[in-house]
Order: structure tokens, then sequence, then C-alpha cells
């Protein structure tokens, strides 16, 4: 056959399937899945639909002209032309192709097959305020097979700015939180209040932020220090106060010796963690924190030969700031001047500069290289880290009684100010192990646009912005783009990103960039109180931790820490967002599925949730 007949042959029979198309399409009825707005709604309807809108009428001449004007083939000019000979048909071309077609049907099938889920059953009334880390019921790894019950009276809770001051009661129901805090919480009807006081900041907190703002101008709140560390220091008043000052402080505590403090500081809307200075190292990466803050919050710094100490100074960013309010700072007598010339010892032995000390305040500065720590005499304790140390590596790693290395090349320490740091490329970007070394920044750029993009579609389709999301997950952050897109939207919410140990460690990144986050393997459940978070947002997470995951466990323990009212997005696989459906169901949630942004044909879904009060 010439090249001119097999060229007519394929021509008729691109004719031939697209009339055959549009007759079959005539009798296909438009439903919500034809039409294409930001996403694509896929679950089947339990209830009839409200009939769609009737689309505009047309003008009459438009009415009248045809719906196919013309044919043709388009000729090497790229014009269309009927200038063309049909020939033979190629009947054996036209079998392949349906042959092909029906195998893909076959597929298709295959794949859309699905493990149908029992729903699970409520757990019983003592487990409402299950910690995994707290209970010890379960092996490590293995969390709950029901749904932790909320409190029986428990309440949509109180949107934010308000529940910066106040919260329901019943929604965390501990009496002996008003005893412990100093006038700090009261109860008043059926609801927790907050002074802003304490015993450790008697004038307010309003002034004593002014006060380490004149010891150390330097500090330069919300624009110098953007992220801060707050130490067991009562119910994170500390940080809900910084908030006003443009800065996002993590306040973390432990359950056994500060009972309550973090679920309460979540139940207000503000960043905190169960978490404590002990023989593990903290799941936060090196210089993650512009300043630490420590008012009596129970730590004795300088115990084993500092090593607590040492760990503050590892998570401390170079040229970072170190805030100590505790009574040996101005008490001289006995013991306590006793603890106060140890910590003078290790912080000059570790090469923290005592920039001011003031009243009850003291206040120092970590340095922004090693040349302190080279020019010290070599038998000074603690001594520096092996260059072999990997200070970022914190996965269920032990604390380390040495100084952690800063980098020779001013990663890290050389961040730019806020905002500017949002999205500018910070130079820790290349320090991650990827498979990439030149394309970093344009990963990094891309990798924006796209979370830029998917926030917007979100607030288009789902009006994101107005369902008052305080506090935000991002079970897989990457480089932090999904909480600088919240920011660019203006939203009024923080983000808690998470870093899975699955993934490339990327919480440097999320650091310098002006955000907190956390590591953590998705195969054990998050170490939170139930009820914490307002939105969950997961990308790719599942289809990669389904290799090595319960992702039914995933999902249980996602229902644990979402309140009531709480949404779920997961994006994913065609095959994943199928299976996850059903649990979701299993949960109790009311899930939608969508055609992501990609369009219909993509193999890539979205997954809206719904937790229903």
């Amino acid at each position: 056959m010439t090249t001119t007949s097999k060229i007519v042959s394929f021509s008729l029979l691109s004719f031939s399937l697209f009339f055959i198309f549009k007759y079959l399409s005539a009798f296909t009825t438009p439903t919500i899945q034809n039409q294409h707005l930001s996403f694509f709604n896929n679950t089947r309807a339990t209830a009839t639909p409200s009939a769609p809108p009737k689309p505009p009428s047309l003008p009459a001449a438009a009415a009248a002209r045809p719906l196919l004007e013309r044919t043709g083939i388009i000729n090497e000019l790229g014009i269309m032309t009927d200038d063309f000979v049909v020939g033979e048909i190629d009947e054996g071309l036209i079998q392949s192709i349906v042959a092909m077609a029906n195998t893909s049907d076959e597929r298709a099938i295959v794949e859309k097959k699905v493990v149908e889920v029992e729903k699970f059953r409520i757990c019983e009334m003592n487990l409402s305020d299950y910690v995994p880390s707290l209970a010890n019921l379960s092996e490590k790894g293995e969390g709950l097979d029901c749904l932790v019950p909320r409190p029986k009276e428990y309440k949509l809770h109180i949107p934010w700015p308000k529940s910066r001051d106040e919260v329901w009661f019943d929604n965390v129901p501990h009496t002996r939180l008003d005893r412990e805090n100093g006038g700090a919480v009261s109860r008043k009807g059926d609801k927790l209040v907050f002074s802003g006081d304490g015993p450790q900041f008697i004038s307010g907190m309003d002034k004593y932020l002014d006060q380490i703002s004149k010891m150390v101008p330097e500090i330069a709140f919300g624009r110098h220090t953007r992220v801060a560390l707050d130490i067991s220091s009562g119910p994170a008043n500390f940080g809900a106060y910084l908030l006003e000052r443009n800065v996002t402080t993590l306040s973390i505590a432990t359950s056994d010796v500060h009972p309550n403090q973090i679920e309460l500081a979540l139940e207000r809307g503000l960043p905190a963690m169960i978490a404590a200075f002990g023989r593990r190292r903290l799941p936060y990466p090196s210089q993650a924190f512009d300043l630490i803050h420590c008012s009596r919050c129970g730590v004795n710094w300088t115990v084993d030969g500092g090593i607590l100490l040492l760990e503050a100074n590892r998570l401390l960013r170079g040229g970072g700031y170190f805030v100590w309010e505790a009574e040996p700072v101005y008490k001289y007598d006995n013991e306590l001047g006793e603890q106060w010339r140890a910590m003078e010892d290790l912080t000059s032995n570790i090469c923290w500069e005592l920039v001011n000390k003031e009243e009850y305040i003291a206040i120092w500065q970590k340095p922004v290289n090693n040349s302190c720590y080279l020019s010290r005499d070599p038998n000074v304790q603690p001594s520096l880290c092996n260059t072999d140390d990997n200070p970022d590596n914190i996965w269920y790693a032990d604390v380390k009684a040495c100084i952690a290395r800063l980098p020779e090349n001013g990663y890290g320490t050389n961040t730019t100010d806020w905002p500017a740091r949002l999205h500018s490329p910070p130079d820790r970007l290349f320090t991650i192990e990827m498979d990439a070394e030149n394309s970093r920044k344009e990963l990094y750029k891309a990798d924006s646009r796209y979370r830029n993009d998917m926030v917007r579609g979100y607030v288009g389709a789902f009006h994101l912005n107005q369902m008052n999301l305080r506090n935000v997950m991002d079970m897989k952050a990457g480089y932090g783009g999904y909480a600088a897109a919240l920011v660019d939207f203006q939203f009024n919410s923080w983000v808690m990103n998470v870093v899975p140990v699955s993934g490339p460690n990327t919480l440097p990144v999320i650091y310098d960039r002006g955000f907190i986050g956390v590591m953590h393997d998705w195969c054990e459940p998050f170490n939170t109180y139930p009820r914490t978070y307002d939105l969950l947002n997961a990308v790719g997470l599942f289809s990669v931790e389904q290799r090595r995951c319960n992702i039914t466990n995933i999902m249980v323990d996602m229902d644990r820490i979402l309140r009531p009212g709480g949404r779920v997005y997961i994006r994913d696989t065609t095959d994943v967002i199928a299976q996850l459906e059903e649990i979701a169901k299993a949960v109790g949630w009311v899930p939608f599925v969508f055609d992501s942004g990609e369009g219909p044909h993509s193999n890539w879904k979205l997954l809206a949730s719904e937790k229903r009060l």
C-alpha cells in the first residue's frame, strides 16, 4: 500500500470513529459529572438532585447554525483542507483499536474493585481523651480499632479570635486545671476564661513581651524573630500574645507534669504539641527556632553535663536568643545561687553570650559560627560533636552530650527577615537528600505554584476561607507550600507541617520559611489529643504509605484528631481514593469524590470529607 493510500485510509477511519462517537454522545444525559468547574463530583447521589439551571438561550442565528460546519484534514501547513482522497479501510487497524479499548475497559473494572470496610464501633467513654504516647494500650506502631468518643456535652469550638480568651468547659472538662495555673485560667459558667496573666507574668503578658523587646531590641518580634519555641509555661499564653506580633510560637509540654496544657492550647486555636526535653532528640530540625523561651518551665538545664541545654542549643538558630525567666536569675541564696552559677558556667562553655539580665529575665544569644568553639581550650566540656554527626537526624535519635556544629557555609543562620523569607528559596534547600541537584529551586517554585493553585481551587469550589478553619495539618508538607498559600490567601489559621519519615527531610526548609513542623511516621498514631485539628490535608501521602502502613489505621487516627465539624482533603491516585472513600464512610465521615484540577481523565482524584457533629 502506498503512503498516500495509508494517509487516506487513516483519515477515513478517523471520520468513521468521529461520527460513531457523535452518534453515541447524543444518548448521554448531562449530569454534574459532565460539568467542569474547579473539580468534578463523582460521588453517587443518594437522593434526587435538584434540576440544573437551564442554559441561556442562544440567538436565533446561532441556534440555526449547524453543529458541524466543516470537515477536512490538516495539511502540512496546519491549514484545514478538503483536498483529500478516500482510500480503502484497513479492517485490521479498526479491530486492533477495538481490542485495545476493550482491554482498557477490563483493566479499569479491575482497578475499581475496592475492599468493603465495616463501620467502626465507638470506643468506651474512658478513651475520650486518648493520647497514644500516654495510653500504653498497644505496642509501638499500633493504634485503636475504634473511634474515640467526644465528651457528652461537647460543642462546636468557639471560633478564632474569640477562642484565644475563652473555650467551652465541656470540650476540655478538666477541673484540675483551675487550681494549678495561678489565675491564668478560671471557670466562668460553661466556659474557661484566660486572663493573659499568671504566676510568672504578674504585670500581664503584653508588658512582659515589651520588657523582652526593650532588653534586646535586635530580637525584633515579627521581623527578625518569626518562629519561637515555648517550653511548659502554662496554657500557651506566651504564644497567644506573640501572635499579635506576627510570631508563630510552638508550645510544648508533657501531659504527666503539666496536665492538659497542650489540649487546652489547641482548643484555644494555638500551635502546641506534646513533647519534652529528655533522652531523645525532639522531632524538630537543627536551627529551627529564632527564639526559645523557658519561663519557670521546670527543666533542669545543667543536669548531666547540660545535655538538655545542648539539645536546646541544637534547636536554636545561629544568632538566635534563649530567654530564661526563673527564680535563680534574681535570687542568689543557697541552692538558687548555685543554680545560677552553674547556668553561667554552662552557657559560657557553649559560647552563648549573656546579652542582658534584668530583674527575673536573662537573655543569651547563640553564636553564628563555630569560631568560638574552635578557639576554646581543648579540655573545655562539652566538646563539639564529630563532623559526621547529623544534627537533623531526629527520628528516635538519642540526645548527644556535645555541641552541634554550625554549617561552615552559614546555612540556617543567614535567613532573611519576615515576610521576605516566606517565598525566598532558603539555602538549606540544597542540603536535602533527594534525587535532584540543579533543579531544586525549580521544584521548590513549582511546588509553591501547585499548592497555591490548590488552595485557590478550594476557595472557589468549597469556600474554604469561610469555614473558620483555625488548626490545620498538612500531613505531607513538602516544602511548606500549602502553609505559604494559606498566608497568601490571608487565612486566619496556622499549619502543623508534618514531614513523613518515608520521604526526604524538608523540615529545615519549612522552618527557614517561617513555619513550624514536625517529623512523623504515619505507621504510628500522631502524638496529640483528640479533637484538635479543623482541617487535615494530604497530597500523595497514602499511595506512598500503603506500601508500609495500614492506611485504615491512619484514617482512624485522623478521625481521632479531627474536630467535629472539621474537613479532610486528600489528593491521590484513583484506586487509593476509591479505597479511602470506603474507609471514610466506615468512620462516619460524609465523603465526596471529585476529579482533580487536571481533569476527568487524570489518574488523580480528590476526596473531600466532613466530620459532622
